[in-house]
């Protein structure tokens, strides 16, 4: 069974962003080609599900993700890290294998 997870930090971010935009069924999560590796994450929010959307539920959170990127994406966890100065999501995705030094793009 194919499954993506939200952390309990990236999950609160998420419905922050949310409720700051006042509408928005979650969050939409694919790849891309891009970058020196090949692949690149797509994040933004989803205001309907379309067809074809893969739904997964955690925290309270709903992640859409498209039948394509799903393969890259299955065992996933979106987090959101704040280091320093910097805050951001960050993708534990166990499926790379490796990834450029701009940590842009990844390959599997």
């Amino acid at each position: 069974m194919m499954a993506i997870t939200v952390t309990e930090a990236a999950a609160r971010r998420v419905s922050e962003f949310i409720a700051k935009r006042g509408h928005g069924v979650g969050l939409r999560l694919g790849v891309r080609t891009s970058g020196c590796s090949g692949m690149a994450y797509k994040l933004e929010f989803a205001d309907e599900i379309e067809e074809g959307d893969l739904t997964f539920v955690d925290h309270g959170v709903t992640v859409l993700v498209d039948a394509k990127s799903l393969p890259y994406l299955d065992g996933m966890e979106l987090d959101f890290t704040r280091e320093g100065l910097n805050e951001g999501f960050k993708f534990n995705n166990p499926n790379v294998k490796n990834s450029c030094g701009c940590g842009e793009s990844f390959n599997v």
